[in-house]
């Protein structure tokens, strides 16, 4: 037992760790990414994979648009939509996915109106048959006339984090305000909403909001079906849609009464239909896991322009449920879900209406918290004094032992029970105490690495280590030249930053922000060469050789620049100032080696190739861009969009040098931009001919299409600059650096 003492501490102390963050104390955010990866693992493997013939789709896709028109259509079209869904299809219910909260004004009645009271004010025949023609032309009243007394419910959304605009009218709520005082429920709540028009609420058989649950990873998992807003609660769109198909029966709240523990919490929701009782299942956030049926089409869609001339047959849509949305990418409804990237807004709503009617929703009950502490402590436990006592083999069986009755409770409770069992914290604590043990011996006695870790561990990725590790006779630290690249990062007016902030504070700054920039370049495989107070120098290609140094360096520089800018709202709250830095990237032949004296030697590169990388970080800024690279390294990766950014004479050099932003990868590249790069090169071409009315002309377009781009302003003011002071026909379009 005392051999094994640090490790069953060890072990302990990893249980301590995943209890605590399944008992909410804490939260670890790669075990809830796990979590849910695990989830979206289930879902897609026990989905049914079924056309659900119940619920049909009526999309507004391209087609739709491109017959009628852009979005959003007259209102009096949308009536004409009604009659035929209702009069010719029998609909049991529409429902719109789409909100109505501006007048429709398409009619001119407006302008009518104005022609009355202006140049024919005192034309009687204008008027009499203006006050006949009137009702035609009031395109919202029409339709609000065409949805009274038929099964419509409409659409809205609610709005917050610190939002808090108000439009439209909003449905008559589930609940009043008071509804669950004394209650520890923690509804959604919102401080705004964009609703319909009046008119059409009040004629609208219902309404629910469109709202859905997003979760730290962008993706759709739940669907609230109250949320709050200024004290009342307000039914989800599906809820709305179930509710009007079964005639309106009450909402009944479920709460688990009779507790020990005094939990009185909203579990359920319930409906009592014609059909029989009708049990919502709801979390904490009174929110229901939507119970996607399979990817994008588990649901008919049809075409609306296809139902407005009359092209469905009428059998397709009798006493279907049907749902107004968009699969359009122009009209922005498309989300993250666990079974697509991207999945219709639309089609969630789908799903959740055919999982409340099937009764077949997936819950986490409130006593399952209980049920995963519990588990952990037990197998956590056993684990951390068994496996320290096991043969690798054995240990590696009782690992996988508990592993497969951790995942096969949880595939039961899922498939049988429709419960969600959490498992992310006991797998990962059963993996984390199986690699401790297994590990511990190999990281105390494995001397060579240890050794090549005090010569390299300060400058290279530990992957790089183990690397060296294996193969210790591909490493030298003797001189050697090589095809290299090397990238220099430095704080834009670091001075200014250091002289507002005193010694202690400056100093948790630089930590924060040097601290993901070498994490960065350890993860693309580059060495760090040295820290020059702000300024960050690396290189690629050595001490092991790498093929793809160039590429590597490229990614770890853009990386830089979006890992900044993400950590830009941690620095306001600190109080600290915004950061910002240029990044210059070049390849060529360096010497890299052990250099220095006697008295004291680095790990480092030297050559012209060093310098220029040095100079282009320097000259970031001169154009407002992040990342700036050498033609070399241009060249040598071929896969990505650059913008040519300019021919320049830097400090120090005499011979020009092109220059250039790499704007990511051809393959992610919108075909938008690539245009928009294409026009500039267009300018630069322009530019070089002095040109000047035409590339100024071209500018003003580029101006127009992005006017954030620094770089569209610094040569409008060359050009103005050049059209007063023309260079002469020698000039050569270079601009020259006279400082670093």
């Amino acid at each position: 037992m005392k051999k094994n003492a640090i490790l069953i501490g060890l072990g302990l102390l990893i249980v301590l760790i995943f209890v605590g963050n399944a008992a909410n104390f804490y939260r670890i955010g790669f075990v809830d990414r796990i979590s849910a990866i695990l989830y979206d693992y289930r879902l897609r493997l026990t989905m049914p994979s079924t056309l659900d013939e119940r619920i049909v789709i009526l999309d507004i896709d391209e087609k739709s648009l491109k017959e009628e028109g852009r979005w959003p259509w007259s209102r009096d079209r949308l009536g004409v939509l009604m009659d035929k869904l209702f009069d010719r299809h029998g609909v049991a219910v529409v429902g719109f996915d789409v909100v109505f909260a501006e007048k429709d004004e398409s009619s001119g009645l407006k302008v009518l109106q104005r022609l009355g009271q202006d140049q024919l004010r005192d034309d009687a025949t204008f008027h009499s048959t203006l006050a006949q023609i009137r009702p035609q032309l009031e395109y919202d009243q029409l339709f609000a006339d065409k949805i009274r007394n038929r099964n419509v419910v409409l659409g809205y959304y609610l709005t917050g984090q610190g939002s808090a605009n108000i439009s439209g009218m909003l449905p008559e709520p589930s609940f009043p305000a008071g509804s669950f005082n004394g209650r520890p429920i923690m509804f959604t709540s919102w401080s705004g909403y964009g609703a319909n028009l009046p008119e059409l609420q009040q004629a609208a058989a219902a309404a629910g909001h469109f709202n859905p649950l997003v979760d730290r990873d962008g993706e759709v998992r739940r669907v609230p079906m109250l949320a709050e807003y200024n004290g009342a609660y307000y039914e989800s769109l599906s809820l709305a849609m179930v509710r009007s198909l079964m005639g309106k029966p009450p909402l009944q709240p479920g709460f688990a009464e009779g507790r020990s523990d005094g939990y009185g919490g909203l579990e359920w929701l319930e409906l009592d239909t014609p059909a029989g009782i009708l049990k919502i299942p709801v979390d904490e956030d009174v929110a229901t896991l939507v119970p996607y049926r399979g990817g994008q089409g588990s649901f008919r869609y049809i075409s609306i322009a296809d139902v407005l001339h009359d092209r469905v047959a009428p059998e397709l849509l009798k006493d279907k449920i049907v749902l107004v949305g968009t699969t359009a990418p122009g009209l922005l409804d498309m989300r993250a879900t666990p079974v697509a990237e991207v999945y219709p807004g639309v089609e969630v709503h789908a799903n959740m209406i055919a999982g409340i009617l099937d009764q077949h929703i997936k819950e986490r009950p409130p006593y399952m918290l209980g049920a995963e502490v519990v588990w952990l402590l037990l197998i956590g436990i056993a684990l951390s004094f068994l496996l320290p006592t096991l043969s690798p083999v054995k240990a590696i069986l009782v690992s996988a032992l508990m592993f497969g009755a951790t995942a096969g409770l949880s595939l039961a409770s899922w498939h049988y029970g429709d419960i969600l069992m959490p498992v992310a914290n006991s797998l990962m604590m059963i993996a984390l105490i199986f690699a401790l043990d297994m590990s511990y011996g190999y990281f105390v006695e494995s001397r060579t690495k240890r050794q090549i870790t005090g010569l390299f561990g300060q400058y290279v990725p530990s992957e790089l280590v183990e690397e060296m590790a294996e193969h210790p006779e591909s490493v030298s630290m003797e001189g050697d030249s090589r095809e290299m690249t090397i990238l220099f990062s430095d704080v834009r007016g670091f001075t200014t930053i250091s002289e507002g902030l005193d010694p202690k504070e400056l100093t948790l700054l630089m930590n924060e922000f040097l601290t993901p920039l070498s994490r960065i370049v350890y993860k693309h495989r580059g060495t760090i060469d040295k820290y020059m107070g702000d300024c960050v120098m690396a290189f690629w290609g050595a001490p092991l050789p790498d093929a793809d140094h160039a590429r590597h360096a490229m990614l770890a520089g853009i990386e830089m620049q979006a890992t900044l800018k993400a950590l830009q709202p941690h620095f306001r709250e600190r109080g600290w100032p915004e950061i910002h830095i240029g990044v210059g990237i070049n390849t060529g032949r360096v010497s890299v080696g052990n250099m220095g004296s006697e008295v004291r030697v680095a790990y480092t590169v030297m050559g012209d190739a060093v310098n220029l990388a040095s100079r282009l970080e320097g000259i970031t800024k001169q154009y407002g861009v992040g990342v700036i690279v050498g033609e070399n390294t241009r060249d040598t990766v071929t896969d990505f969009v650059y913008r040519e950014l300019d021919h320049v004479r830097v400090k120090g050099k005499d011979k020009p040098v092109a220059i250039y932003e790499p704007i990511g990868l051809s393959s992610e590249v919108g075909k938008d931009l690539q245009d928009e790069i294409k026009l500039f090169h267009e300018v630069r071409r322009l530019y070089r001919k002095q040109d000047w009315d035409l590339a100024e002309l071209q500018l003003v377009n580029l101006q127009r299409m992005s006017p954030d781009t620094a770089l569209y302003r610094i040569y409008a003011e060359r050009v103005a600059y050049f059209r007063k002071n023309p260079p002469g026909d020698e000039w050569d379009g270079v601009f020259v650096f006279q400082t670093k």
